[in-house]
């Protein structure tokens, strides 16, 4: 394996003038630059990570932590967020480091041995939710550290996420404009941050398209297949010319579960009976009929945060646009609002 000595040989140089321009710690004429990169590269020289951390007083790692689920409650979102901001991180120079937490108390403990130790330069949250615990911690330590998601009002820090209130609001134009006049929502529990902004996006939608809210057609569930189900199965207890004739899923696992009890009812699940789901998980394309849903920019996401995160790390300004990223979602229209 080629060292920094070979390098300085091969290029003509000092080790001294390898490490200024491997390192970019002082200026270097474009001619000598030339040189130390084209040897270093004819002789395939990978700096030492520890050396260039030592030296820069930085490990070049970001932390990642996220809360296993159970194997029934995969996230295809969460496994697509992890390889775009390992990626993102590996493109700017950094490595992920990261592993699973089971509650929140955990997670700070183990942030407050990474930040005190100094084996990360800074770290990324997402799934946060109002009063969040790890924002606080972070911000009181002043530590760098960036999520997706945003934590309430009235915390500053910084961001990038998906407006799911635009999203939500297209899925019910998209309706309406297929002739369904009582859309409902199955959504997530009040305490759920996310599925405010959500719920919001469906006020939003009917007050755009000029329907009236009932509240009947607003039923509160988990993120589950069989809870899917549960909340159809509630919406169709309603009187016949009370129910609903399109639902509006915040997630594309709910919907997977009200597709699946209006088909056991022999609904058929299409332009008569539209259902729409949210973040256009992989499967979602291969099911019968193909999901109509709301997709998420996670690959997206997974850059903007790594470039918020690296700005802080290395002391660049970020300006509000900069600071706080809301990317907006895409709606893919399948079979299961347009099948005849």
């Amino acid at each position: 394996m080629a060292t920094i000595k070979d390098v300085a040989r091969e290029a003509g140089v000092s080790i001294a003038t390898v490490s200024y321009v491997i390192n970019n710690t002082r200026p270097v004429s474009q001619e000598t630059r030339r040189r130390v990169l084209e040897a270093a590269r004819r002789l395939n020289y990978r700096p030492s990570i520890i050396a260039r951390s030592l030296q820069a007083g930085r490990t070049h790692l970001i932390g990642y932590s996220w809360r296993p689920l159970p194997p029934e409650h995969g996230s295809p979102i969460l496994d697509r967020f992890i390889h775009a901001l390992g990626r993102a991180a590996y493109q700017a120079g950094y490595h992920l480091l990261a592993f699973p937490t089971p509650d929140v108390e955990r997670e700070i403990e183990i942030y407050e041995e990474l930040v005190e130790m100094g084996r990360v330069d800074g770290i990324v949250l997402s799934a946060t939710n109002i009063h969040d615990q790890r924002v606080a911690y972070l911000q009181q330590t002043g530590f760098p550290f960036v999520a997706f998601g945003r934590a309430g009002a009235g915390w500053d820090y910084p961001w990038s996420d998906v407006d799911g209130t635009a999203g939500v609001a297209m899925a019910v134009r998209h309706l309406y404009e297929l002739g369904h006049r009582r859309i409902a929502i199955l959504a997530w529990p009040e305490d759920s941050l996310a599925g405010q902004y959500r719920f919001q996006g469906y006020l939003q939608g009917l007050e755009e398209v000029n329907l009236d809210f009932d509240p009947a057609l607003v039923v509160r569930v988990e993120h589950a297949e069989h809870e899917g189900r549960r909340g159809l199965r509630q919406l169709l207890e309603l009187p016949p010319a009370e129910q609903p004739t399109a639902v509006i899923c915040v997630s594309d696992l709910i919907a997977i579960g009200a597709m699946n009890e209006a088909l056991d009812r022999g609904l058929p699940v299409g332009r008569r009976f539209g259902i729409v789901g949210f973040d256009d998980i992989p499967i979602a394309r291969y099911l019968r009929p193909p999901l109509t849903t709301v997709r998420q920019p996670v690959d997206e996401i997974g850059q903007a945060v790594v470039e918020q995160l690296v700005a802080l790390i290395e002391e660049q300004p970020l300006d509000e646009a900069q600071r706080h990223r809301l990317l907006a979602p895409t709606l893919v229209v399948r079979a299961s609002t347009t099948a005849e």
